[in-house]
């Protein structure tokens, strides 16, 4: 790499370079409005985004965002390197490799993801195909390997309330309940993280991970609920949680011996209801586009794929 650029997280005086920036490519960016923002409430920060200068002209930016309350970056929401650069990827993977040491320098246990949003069909669309081409040429040398395809769905009111059978009884539970049952429903998930974590710290930690994540989530802890069968059975879980942006469905799931019957759909059902008692009108959830079961469940609760993630990480084992 040409030995003019200088790699380096940026500082308060760098800001109006920073949001002169502009993405003309169909991916998902960070407009100047939502990043002066969000830096306001510390979910962007000088120390996380990144710049590559060439000659003191800002030809590459990354921007990783936290929670306000977050000591290190959680994800990169924005990659972008001049079209007039001869090599793309190489900036881009220099860039992402300078950010990444500098977090695991600060003591960062467990690495941001990248995370890029591309538009329903976006593999018939050639110009989203280049544009995610060299991101993730870049994300892959850079030690992001891991990589998942999420939907992200949506549902509206115009959608209604989707139907319960009633089969199934909702009731408040405790930390260790709660605990207890994700460790269960990790066993044969096939959601692609659940199987990861599992995978690398085993089911005991995983569950511990997921309680303590969505107890650190803006929803309300008194929304979450235990979901029994009549003869008072845990039949799974069912917690509706929020994003900084929208109220979603957080985390559902139902324990291995009782999947098969339909409750995932009474499961989300209540959610579903949970939110919007809750005053929401926008509810949003995830999925891997592997877990075919659950994108059909989101379906028939009314839920409409919105747009497509991918997402890259450091594999859960090389993250320290």
């Amino acid at each position: 790499m040409s030995t003019r650029l200088l790699f380096r997280r940026t500082t308060a005086s760098d800001l109006d370079r920073v949001i002169a920036v502009t993405v003309d490519e169909p991916v998902g960016w960070i407009p100047a409005d939502r990043y002066l923002d969000e830096l306001k409430e510390g979910m962007y920060r000088p120390e996380w985004t990144w710049i590559a200068e060439d000659g003191g002209r800002i030809v590459a930016r990354a921007l990783w965002w936290g929670q306000a309350s977050s000591a290190h970056p959680v994800a990169l929401d924005c990659l972008h390197v001049d079209p007039t650069v001869a090599d793309r990827t190489a900036v881009a993977a220099e860039l992402l490799t300078a950010g990444l040491r500098a977090f695991t320098a600060q003591g960062a246990a467990k690495l941001p993801l990248y995370n890029v949003t591309l538009p329903n069909g976006w593999r018939e669309d050639r110009a989203v195909v280049d544009a995610l081409t060299w991101r993730q040429d870049a994300a892959l040398t850079a030690g992001l390997t891991d990589r998942v395809e999420r939907l992200r769905l949506e549902w509206t009111p115009d959608a209604g309330l989707p139907a319960s059978s009633g089969r199934l009884t909702f009731t408040e539970g405790t930390d260790d309940e709660f605990l207890d049952v994700f460790r269960r429903i990790a066993v044969g998930s096939l959601d692609g993280e659940t199987r990861r974590n599992v995978a690398t710290m085993g089911a005991e930690a995983a569950a511990r991970e997921e309680v303590d994540f969505y107890l650190g989530c803006p929803g309300e802890r008194s929304w979450w609920r235990l979901a029994r069968t009549p003869d008072g059975r845990v039949a799974g879980l069912a917690l509706p949680s929020a994003t900084p942006y929208n109220r979603n469905v957080g985390y559902l799931g139902v324990v291995p011996e009782l999947r098969g019957q339909g409750y995932v759909d009474d499961i989300l059902a209540e959610i579903t209801r949970v939110q919007v008692a809750a005053g929401a009108e926008l509810i949003t959830a995830t999925t891997d586009t592997d877990n075919a079961p659950m994108a059909a469940a989101f379906a028939r609760a009314g839920y409409r794929t919105a747009q497509t993630r991918m997402i890259y990480s450091v594999p859960e084992a090389a993250d320290a």
